[in-house]
């Protein structure tokens, strides 16, 4: 079976960039019309013309998901969708003794509460229409715990967790919600990490061996994956915590 989105109306959060982007990318190649929302509607403006440049359908809209009232006038800016990827997130390096309750908050007011607010914004009309499917996208800090990233990982598993709790409830009304959990992903924001350490070609290296293929995985592999799971291809599939990681070990 063919992943294909012809003729469906799907929105991406934080899609200014990284995998939000290269969703948005791919949902449009599948036929759909995409609504590209960044908090920066620069980088969203960007990859709308990108979309278009190459004869996709994209309209870029600025929204940042931590305020519900922002996240309600969008779902009324766009009316009906058909999939939704809750793509947005931020990340943050620390253990217990170096992270602060400020920190926790913040990741946790966009990974997991931003993820609400969009979700709620369309959710009621998916059900009413019987139809629509919710892309999350948590972590395979997730799923395990990863050294030196508490904030990241309590916000991920929370993530898996939010999936998991909506597709249940919600299973029977047409919708269908999952989420992907990626390894690490050669993304701007891992790129920028990378230039932090002293020697940033043996922290990539060692980044990298983390996966058991032995490389970081690429935006586009990650949209893929949101692809099938947005598709019809996927009508049996609710509650699934897709795991792309390249055979994570840690």
């Amino acid at each position: 079976m063919i992943f294909e989105l012809n003729g469906k109306r799907a929105l991406v959060t934080g899609a200014g960039s990284g995998i939000g982007a290269a969703i948005a990318e791919t949902f449009a190649e599948a036929g759909a019309h995409v609504f590209v929302t960044d908090v920066q509607i620069a980088t969203a403006t960007e990859t709308a013309r990108q979309i278009s440049s190459t004869g996709g359908s994209a309209t870029a809209l600025a929204l940042d998901v931590r305020n519900e009232q922002a996240c309600a006038d969008v779902a009324s800016a766009t009316g009906p969708i058909d999939v939704l990827v809750n793509n947005a997130g931020i990340g943050h390096v620390g253990t217990a003794l170096t992270t602060t309750g400020a920190d926790l908050d913040r990741l946790y007011a966009v990974n997991v509460r931003g993820m609400l607010n969009v979700t709620k914004a369309y959710l009621p009309d998916m059900i009413a229409r019987r139809a629509g499917s919710i892309v999350n996208m948590a972590s395979v800090a997730g799923l395990v715990g990863i050294q030196d990233r508490l904030a990241y990982s309590t916000t991920k598993f929370a993530v898996v967790g939010l999936t998991k709790c909506m597709a249940l409830d919600h299973a029977t009304s047409g919708v269908r919600i999952n989420c992907i959990c990626p390894g690490r992903v050669e993304t701007p924001w891992v790129a920028a990490r990378v230039r932090e350490y002293p020697d940033p070609e043996k922290a990539y290296k060692e980044m990298a061996a983390t996966q058991a293929m032995g490389r970081m995985g690429t935006p586009k592999e990650i949209a893929a994956a949101a692809l099938y799971l947005a598709s019809d291809a996927a009508s049996f599939v609710t509650g699934s915590a897709l795991a792309i990681d390249g055979g994570w070990r840690g």
